[in-house]
């Protein structure tokens, strides 16, 4: 499984910050991806990474993938009463299940419902238009770099459309953070490798 993050940050109609991270390494096996109020978003980020690597050292093992899943739920269900005043936060978790040796998507709502997704997902002010594209670019049996280059034109397209999804910066040199997750563990493309697939 392979997540994708733009790098815009807005404030109002104005941008805040154009290299801002959304994506991250949960631990050695997940990804959690972020859209809503950024620093609640980054606290919960923080929190759950803390979590994670808090379960193993006292279990032992790591938490199996749905495990995990359920705990960010729980998570977003305790920022309830801040989702009412105006600081949702939306992640999209992701993660290769050690136990049956596949990777899957697991999507929220701002109640701390939690969805498992099929093939995709997306999230965010842009998700509809990179969902859109994405049903167009995906099919089963994309390798890693197959699924990163879907996964960058799905966030070009969206940035197309929404004013609050930054999409690759050429001009700059700012681009997506792309994490893929497999049997190997997670692993962070490098700024070079995402520029190569921007490019192309």
């Amino acid at each position: 499984v392979v997540m994708a993050g733009d790098r815009r940050a807005t404030m109002g109609h104005e941008i805040a910050q154009r290299d801002i991270e959304k994506v991250f390494a949960a631990d050695d096996h997940s990804i959690i991806g972020i859209a809503g109020a950024a620093g609640p978003a980054i606290e919960i980020v923080k929190l759950f990474q803390l979590e994670l690597l808090h379960f193993e050292k006292i279990e032992g093992s790591p938490l199996s993938l749905e495990g995990k899943a359920n705990r960010l739920a729980s998570m977003i269900r305790e920022n309830l009463g801040m989702a009412f005043q105006g600081l949702v936060v939306i992640p999209l978790f992701a993660g290769w299940d050690t136990t049956h040796k596949i990777g899957r998507i697991f999507s929220y709502d701002a109640t701390g419902g939690r969805y498992e997704e099929h093939a995709f997902h997306s999230v965010g002010s842009g998700s509809a238009f990179a969902r859109g594209s994405l049903k167009k670019l995906y099919r089963t049996g994309l390798d890693e770099q197959g699924a990163a280059t879907a996964a960058v034109q799905s966030l070009y397209d969206a940035a197309d459309d929404d004013s609050a999804t930054g999409g690759p910066d050429l001009t700059r040199g700012i681009f997506p953070v792309l994490i893929g997750a497999s049997a190997a563990g997670v692993r962070r493309f490098s700024d070079d490798e995402v520029e190569r697939i921007s490019r192309e």
